[in-house]
């Protein structure tokens, strides 16, 4: 069973999994019943910061156009242009023992791509969740259902695995950002065209 955690939450990974090395992080989502004329388009991407809270390169910013870090550490699974079906609509597969000793935190976060050309936001999307699987066994780590606090926000960090005193932990953060990609890319300090 894994633990559901509420927003603010934190979580150890490894001190109890002495073993754990690949995680799955899957996130999904549900869209609205409502048409604003276009698709919704969300996408996952991972950002692996140093104690700064920054990414040392553009090469630590793992998102659908940069699908794998150099380390082998993060490897993003694909866009997903819809978001239909059940389960995970995006998937980001880690290796603990790969993450480079100058990021201390993976950030993981879910934008909307085009989001105001679009005319949308996260107060249209429904059921979104990120859960944390261990690939070797299967074992099903953690759930975070992000709930229903979002309204004109287009960008949202998820939560994130950091290191600790040697340790792996996952904060449940489910915060919204407005200004979709280019303000959390900024936050973190990756330059965007």
């Amino acid at each position: 069973m894994p633990i559901n955690l509420t927003k603010g939450q934190k979580v150890d990974l490894t001190k109890g999994n002495p073993n754990l090395k690949n995680l799955m992080v899957g996130l999904g989502w549900d869209v609205n019943t409502f048409d604003s004329g276009a698709d919704f388009d969300l996408d996952a991407a991972a950002f692996m910061v140093g104690a700064d809270g920054k990414c040392p390169t553009e090469k630590e910013f793992i998102f659908y156009g940069n699908l794998e870090h150099a380390s082998g550490a993060v490897l993003h699974m694909g866009d997903n242009l819809t978001g239909a079906g059940d389960g995970d609509d995006e998937q980001i597969k880690i290796d603990l023992t790969k993450i480079p000793a100058n990021v201390e935190r993976v950030v993981f976060t879910v934008t909307i791509y085009e989001a105001e050309e679009r005319r949308q936001n996260f107060g249209q999307v429904s059921n979104s969740f990120i859960h944390i699987v261990d690939e070797d066994t299967g074992a099903d780590l953690i759930q975070y259902d992000l709930g229903e606090d979002f309204s004109i926000e287009t960008a949202v960090v998820v939560g994130e695995i950091y290191k600790r005193n040697g340790e792996w932990k996952f904060n449940a953060i489910g915060s919204g950002f407005q200004g979709g990609l280019a303000a959390l890319c900024g936050h973190y300090g990756i330059e965007v065209a």
